[in-house]
């Protein structure tokens, strides 16, 4: 992910066109607030029902923009910045500001507040750059190149397969952004070039330190075997336990979930899926 800087000539470059006489715009708070009051000849109103332009300063899910099309027909929806990408966006008027991030501890801060919290009290006050620093390591996968994991070492005489087991990992959950954790086994038969011992759990760990499911992380790894380094098969069976079905949903603490990926000879020849399955249960 790329941050981007908007410049102030990008923000009147695209007011110049919403900027007319005969235009009443609101704008939505607050981004589209801030924006709307660099207009000049436009009228502005704080009611949505008097407005035929509804202002928002970045369209990204296009949640809000739906909201507000379908709520109010009679007005065109126009935005500064509608995302294509999933590069973080920063205004000039968040640039100067204290959480010059783009605001994303205010981010947190609003979120405390939502679940009845008070962001303010002893425990809580730095709990927000606290979660900032914690993504670092958590989500450090998205900055990391698989590729560069495949250091590669020839030797044509390795024909059996080679494999690791039981091999921790952490991970989150994309659908409620809570943890799930177990181990996986992965392994690969060389058609010649062999990669050093850690980098399959290196591998595993670029996937799975991304938002994800176990299922996804299964065939990144197979795939990426595949492509980089050209065995005649490639196999990762995962086993996790999550805690988004252990605390709420079904609330089940025990339960393991299991995901098989087999590529090549692991699925096209049972007595080599056998043998890899008989060695990870020894």
């Amino acid at each position: 992910m790329k941050k981007k800087d908007i410049t102030w000539e990008e923000i009147f470059e695209s007011l110049k066109s919403i900027d007319l006489p005969e235009n009443i715009v609101y704008g939505v708070p607050k981004g589209g607030m801030i924006a709307a009051g660099f207009l000049n000849k436009a009228a502005r109103t704080h009611d949505p029902q008097q407005a035929n332009i509804i202002l928002d300063d970045l369209v990204d899910s296009g949640a809000t923009r739906k909201i507000y099309e379908d709520k109010y027909p009679h007005a065109s929806f126009v935005s500064l910045i509608d995302k294509k990408d999933s590069d973080w966006y920063v205004f000039p008027w968040e640039r100067d500001h204290p959480l010059a991030e783009g605001g994303i501890e205010e981010n947190i801060v609003r979120q405390i507040q939502y679940i009845g919290e008070d962001p303010k009290r002893e425990g809580l006050r730095e709990t927000p750059n606290r979660i900032i620093r914690s993504w670092a390591e958590l989500f450090e996968g998205y900055h990391q190149n698989p590729k560069d994991v495949f250091k590669i070492f020839d030797d044509e005489k390795i024909g059996g397969m080679v494999y690791m087991k039981e091999i921790e990992f952490f991970s989150t959950c994309e659908h409620h952004w809570l943890p799930f954790s177990g181990v996986a086994h992965i392994a690969y038969i060389p058609n010649g070039p062999v990669i050093g011992a850690s980098k399959l759990a290196r591998l595993l760990d670029i996937y799975a330190r991304r938002l994800s499911i176990q299922e996804r992380i299964g065939e990144q790894v197979t795939d990426s075997l595949m492509e980089h380094l050209k065995p005649r098969g490639a196999a990762c069976i995962i086993e996790a336990q999550h805690l988004c079905m252990a605390c709420r949903g079904v609330k089940k603490q025990r339960s393991i979930m299991g995901y098989s990926s087999m590529k090549g000879a692991f699925l096209d020849d049972a007595r080599v899926r056998a043998e890899f399955i008989a060695l990870i249960k020894s």
